[in-house]
């Protein structure tokens, strides 16, 4: 797998390119070492150098992270996102039954991996923290959990939404826990009024 000709894929023909991606037989472990460890690299570092040492600049103050609190962040946030995209997957594949798809691993996998796509390359943005709102670019990845999982799951039409908006809002929850957790144990003094300055 390509990563780079697969996430440009995922983002320009969304559509086709899952239903490549279904007939594609890979292994958790070819899903984390060709793709999400790749791309999950882009926010952590990003954000890393935007926070630690770019910094911003807010009424002729300046404010950075510290590197070491800035390092033990980028590499907390980029482990916990590996462990939410399979926690992610694990639940997806648990309600599967309940809307009437059934349970495939493999499947559930793909689709929490490759519809984060949008999201970890819109972090990006993070290297410059007053660019960082252009990080909401990310939010396609609602629209390709969509279509991931339509083609992927294989849902029921009448069923599609409820299934749609449950794995959803779970998805916000573990990635809300994720980016609370690690300012609590990274950022303590400067999470807080780094979240509300996007950072």
């Amino acid at each position: 797998m390509n990563v780079v000709d697969r996430a440009k894929n995922v983002i320009m023909t969304p559509a086709r390119e899952w239903e490549v991606i279904k007939t594609e037989p890979m292994t958790t472990g070819q899903i984390y070492t060709q793709y999400v460890m790749v791309l999950a690299l882009i926010p952590a570092i990003a954000g890393f150098i935007g926070r630690s040492l770019v910094g911003m600049s807010i009424l002729g103050e300046e404010f950075r992270i510290p590197i070491a609190r800035g390092l033990a962040w980028a590499v907390l946030s980029y482990l916990l996102t590996l462990v939410g995209v399979y926690i992610l997957a694990a639940i997806i594949d648990a309600l599967a039954p309940s809307f009437g798809s059934r349970k495939d691993m493999s499947a559930s996998l793909k689709v929490s991996a490759f519809s984060m796509t949008a999201a970890w390359l819109a972090g990006i943005f993070s290297l410059i923290p007053l660019l960082s709102v252009l990080a909401l670019v990310g939010l396609y990845s609602f629209y390709l959990l969509y279509i991931g999982m339509r083609s992927l799951k294989e849902v029921p039409p009448d069923k599609m939404a409820g299934y749609y908006v449950v794995t959803l809002i779970v998805a916000i929850v573990v990635y809300v826990v994720i980016a609370v957790v690690v300012s609590a144990l990274t950022l303590t003094g400067y999470g807080a009024a780094g979240m509300m300055r996007g950072w």
